[in-house]
């Protein structure tokens, strides 16, 4: 259950960086943006890795054998991503109101790659819904913070929060790799 919760954490980093970002251009209705960056990505980020195991439980039985390492390499993929993002400017700054229809393209935005970290769900011995749960949780959990530290810090996290997360599934594939039988 540990790998879900370090899974959970690095994949709300994107949402957090998002949200610090948010933060730090939007200062006024904090407490309102930080719920709604919360409720979005929260839920996005919890329902996608669903989609992504539904999906990879569907073509299991033709791929099983080569399970871990495409989980390793989707991991790494987006790690990879992640990473790379972290070196570049943030969509939010573009941003200059913040609606629902802006909310809602971000969330699926930055939770594109959990759908795609879903399939590990399939090759970890973890129930998926609470998995999913558990991620839904600590993204909104790190979203809603992110505004208010974005708010009083400015953007300075916003990168390395990225760094993290993806440095952090690049581990966990490796992982993944790790516990494949020889």
């Amino acid at each position: 259950m540990i790998e879900v919760v370090i899974l959970a954490v690095a994949l709300s980093m994107d949402a957090f960086a998002v949200s610090i970002g948010l933060g730090s251009k939007h200062a006024k209705k904090t407490t309102s943006l930080a719920l709604m960056s919360g409720l979005y990505f929260g839920l996005f980020q919890g329902l996608m890795p669903l989609i992504g195991y539904l999906g990879g439980m569907g073509v299991l039985g033709w791929i099983e054998d080569y399970a871990r390492w495409i989980a390793f390499f989707l991991l790494l993929l987006i790690g990879g991503k992640m990473i790379y993002e972290s070196m570049s400017e943030g969509i939010e700054e573009d941003i200059t109101i913040i609606t629902h229809k802006v909310m809602l393209i971000l969330a699926i935005a930055t939770s594109i790659d959990a759908m795609a970290a879903g399939f590990t769900l399939t090759v970890l011995d973890v129930n998926p819904f609470i998995a999913c749960i558990i991620i839904g949780i600590t993204t909104f959990s790190f979203s809603y913070l992110g505004v208010f530290i974005g708010e009083k810090t400015g953007t300075w996290l916003e990168h390395k929060a990225e760094l993290i997360g993806g440095i952090t599934l690049i581990l966990i594939g490796l992982k993944v790799l790790m516990s494949a039988p020889i």
